[in-house]
This record gives C-alpha cells, sequence and structure tokens, in this order.
C-alpha cells in the first residue's frame, strides 16, 4: 500500500453530499503527514460532473464510475478497482447505509483493516490511528490498526469539521470502468424511494431536535418540528417515540437507529437510556429538556433545562426565531 488517502465520494443529484468535504478534510490532513495525496473516486450518474467540487476541495485526482451501483457486492467490486488502481493507505467513507453495506465487504476483499463510526483520524509515530467510541459510547478506543491492505475507515459526520483547503487539488479526472460479473446480481437494488424535505439530512445535520415518548402523539411532534425548523436543523426522536408510532424510523437517533454527531443536540423529554445515547452522546453540545430531574440524560448534559417541554420548547422556539431577525 502507498500513501495516498482514497475518499469514497457519495453522490445526490450528481453532486457530491455534504459530508464528501470532511471526508476530504480529513484525508488532506492524514495524506500530509503520510507525505501523500488525497483522492476519490466518485459513484453514480454523473461522477464526472462532480469532480470540480471534489478537486476544489483538495483532490488531486478523482476516479469515475458513472453507472449507478445496483447493489452492495456491485458496488465493493467497484470500489476494489479504485484500491488496486490507487493503492492507497486508508479508504474513508461517511457512517451511513451505504457504508454499512459496503466497508467491512471492501476490507475483506482488499486484505484490509476495518474501523467503523470513526470519531477521529490522525496518524501518530507515523502510523494511521483511529478513534471510536465502544461499548455504546461508554469509552473512546484509540488504535492503529494494522493489515496487509489499506485500512477502512468510516466516520461520523461533523466529527472534525469541514474545511476548504488553501489551493484546490489537480483534480485529474480518469473514468473507472470495470467489467460486470454475474455474481454480483445476486444483491440488486430494485427501487429508490426518495423523500423530499427541505430540512438537512439528520446524519449530517449541525443541529438535531429529537423528542422522546413523553410528546405523547405524532400530533404532538409539531412541538418538535417547529424548534427543528427555527433552529434550521433535523428533527429526531428516540426509539420509545419511534415504537410508539409518534415519528418515522427515519428518524430514529440511537443504538437501533442512526448515528448523529452534531454540533448541538437538543434532547426533549428524552429520558437518556444507555440505547439513545449511543447514537448522540459524541454531539459537541447536548441541551436536555425534561421535567424529571433526576432524568439520566442530565448527567451527559452540557445544559439542562427542567421543565415541561410543551411550555419550554415554544418559549425557546420564539427566541430563537427572535434572536435571527434581530
Amino acid at each position: 500500500m502507498g500513501q495516498d488517502i482514497l475518499v469514497v465520494a457519495e453522490l445526490k443529484d450528481g453532486q457530491p453530499k455534504t459530508a464528501v468535504r470532511e471526508l476530504l478534510t480529513a484525508a488532506r490532513r492524514l495524506a500530509d503527514a503520510l507525505g501523500g495525496q488525497p483522492r476519490a473516486v466518485a459513484l453514480g450518474p454523473g461522477a464526472a460532473s462532480a469532480a470540480g467540487e471534489l478537486a476544489a476541495w483538495g483532490a488531486a485526482s478523482v476516479l469515475t464510475a458513472d453507472e449507478a451501483p445496483s447493489g452492495g457486492l456491485r458496488a465493493v467490486r467497484v470500489l476494489a478497482a479504485a484500491v488496486a488502481q490507487i493503492q492507497p493507505a486508508a479508504v474513508l467513507l461517511s457512517v451511513n447505509a451505504f457504508s454499512r453495506d459496503v466497508a467491512a465487504r471492501l476490507a475483506a476483499r482488499t486484505n484490509g483493516a476495518l474501523a467503523s463510526d470513526c470519531t477521529g483520524l490522525n496518524v501518530a509515530e507515523g502510523k494511521l490511528q483511529v478513534v471510536r467510541p465502544v461499548c455504546a459510547g461508554r469509552a473512546i478506543l484509540t488504535a492503529h490498526p494494522s493489515a496487509a491492505g489499506p485500512l477502512v475507515a468510516t466516520l461520523r459526520a461533523n466529527s472534525i469539521g469541514a474545511e476548504a483547503p488553501a489551493a484546490p487539488g489537480a483534480g485529474t479526472v480518469s473514468a473507472l470502468a470495470v467489467p460486470a460479473d454475474p455474481a454480483d446480481a445476486r444483491v440488486s437494488l430494485k427501487e429508490t424511494i426518495a423523500t423530499k424535505s427541505e430540512r438537512p439530512e439528520l446524519t449530517e445535520a449541525a443541529v438535531v431536535v429529537s423528542g422522546g415518548r413523553s410528546l405523547g402523539s405524532a400530533d404532538a411532534f409539531k412541538t418538535i418540528y417547529e424548534l427543528a425548523d427555527a433552529f434550521g436543523a433535523a428533527p429526531g426522536a428516540s426509539r420509545a417515540a419511534v415504537d410508539a408510532g409518534y415519528a418515522p424510523h427515519a428518524m430514529q437517533v440511537g443504538q437501533t437507529g442512526k448515528t448523529v454527531s452534531p454540533a448541538l443536540y437538543v434532547a426533549c423529554g428524552i429520558s437518556g437510556a444507555i440505547q439513545h445515547l449511543a447514537g448522540m452522546r459524541t454531539s459537541k453540545y447536548i441541551v436536555a429538556i425534561n421535567k424529571d430531574p433526576n432524568a439520566p440524560i442530565f448527567k451527559l448534559a452540557d445544559f439542562g433545562i427542567v421543565g415541561d417541554l410543551f411550555e419550554v420548547c415554544p418559549a425557546l422556539t420564539a427566541e430563537v426565531k427572535k434572536a435571527k431577525t434581530s
């Protein structure tokens, strides 16, 4: 393996997802420390047109695969071909459903080491170092993964922050042609149902406002949506609220839902069960609103408000709106 860092650039409507900027920021730092270059592989329709933005964020070269991978097996084959061509020290992906499907397969196929759900990526003593929560987030592990192949690491969004480079990368573009293999058809993508929303994606949002079972109904969740919209945030929910039918599963934050790491996390009527904390405890600042002063969430929160969320949240919504207009 060489010293370059390869970023997997997932596309949305032909453009790199927001989290890709953070991956390229991490790739630049790691490559600088190792003496290599940050590189990218863009997957999906319009991949070639995305090369400009990837270069603007530091990519020295961009491999493009215009096909929309029909399933995880095909995506892994394409990414393995990119690894064979670049010979990187590490491959970086965002934490999401796609990386959960392909990262472990890619590490196995390339004889690499897998480090999932990382919150930090560094170089120490000339070796790649990963930082990741373990034991449902109650401890932080720092390790130097080692294998014959590259490190395959998935990074939580908002973990390190995206920083534009002082100068863009060369952005040399080349197509990645990977022959089809009948074995890839064992798993295929039949349909993608896209939901349209003006709100930011939950896993990438800088601010998340979540509600718990104490909301009492799906209609009452409008309190959460109103506060989230005032912040320009993504709304979330605890597993208990989702199981009760108050919010869709796509909003679930926690060990069996989505993992988030925003700059600000507002927990409304959430007691703080370990399952929920595992999905949000790496948030930069946590604000808890709960009428129970002994709720476990207050032990983790940076700021706590003991009160009825149906009184506190509307008042907070009004104040946030006032601050934005002043």
